[in-house]
């Protein structure tokens, strides 16, 4: 994932609420979000790597991973994919322990675990990795969780906006609409860009929550919800290299009624 905003407790209907945009260069082979044979989770597949960038299971906790830019990235040994799975089989001390036992394991990255009520990050280039994380409001990209670049601040702003006027939508309605949003192909002004080492073009091109390219962009667009009656959805937009749909799946089961 490149750009993934999320909303814990901030709406009394939805808990939780992700709404997230996976950036890829579109040659790599993927396969869409299915429920995996050998693993009890909902998930897209990297078929180079075996692994994925967002994850949901049964019960509604989502884990998720961004990379982190880098104008000269250290090469990881492993593939970052792995990391949504170990979060979601492994607590958090113990995959903070797991992670710090490794430091050259991975390049640069951010995970995030996140439950109705509570989750948390880690990120092997945070000087204070493995942060708890409460009620609110994030956004995360490709720099450290809440990093002030434009594309977060312009989505998180518009999805806090959505969740505040989502009074009784259908969840249907609801993630058409944050759909939409992360559909936004305006770019940030120069002026306001991060340096990341990658040169002034490049940062203009990946400024927009959705990127559009014949080569890399935005691939798919990923929404999950859960309710307080214990409903969980997810939709999977994909997308093709001229930005149009190519695609949509819909996810829906029930768990136990949150209190």
């Amino acid at each position: 994932m490149c750009l993934i905003v999320f909303a814990l407790g901030q709406h009394p209907d939805y808990p939780m609420v992700v709404a997230a945009n996976r950036d890829e260069f579109h040659q790599r082979p993927t396969a869409a979000m299915h429920w995996w044979p050998d693993r009890p989770i909902l998930a897209g597949q990297d078929l180079q790597s075996q692994g994925t960038w967002l994850a949901v299971t049964r019960h509604g906790a989502v884990a998720a991973v961004t990379n982190v830019r880098e104008g000269t990235p250290e090469a990881g040994r492993r593939s970052r994919g792995e990391l949504p799975l170990l979060a979601l089989t492994a607590d958090h001390e113990e995959v903070k322990h797991t992670l710090a036992n490794q430091p050259g394991a991975f390049s640069g990255f951010n995970l995030i675990h996140l439950t109705p009520t509570s989750g948390w990050y880690y990120s092997n280039r945070d000087a204070h990795p493995g942060r708890h994380i409460h009620r609110g409001i994030y956004g995360l990209s490709n720099h450290l969780l809440q990093s002030p670049w434009p594309k977060l601040l312009r989505l998180r702003n518009a999805v806090a906006t959505r969740l505040s006027q989502a009074g009784a939508d259908h969840t249907e309605t609801l993630h058409q609409n944050l759909i939409t949003l992360l559909r936004d192909t305006t770019p940030a002004p120069d002026h306001v860009l991060p340096d990341t080492g990658v040169g002034l073009a490049t940062e203009r091109f990946l400024s927009p929550p959705f990127i559009c390219a014949p080569h890399y962009g935005t691939r798919a667009s990923t929404i999950v919800t859960l309710r307080r009656d214990g409903e969980v959805m997810v939709t999977e937009q994909s997308w093709s290299p001229d930005g149009h749909s190519d695609g949509q799946r819909v996810f829906c089961w029930q768990r136990e009624p949150l209190v």
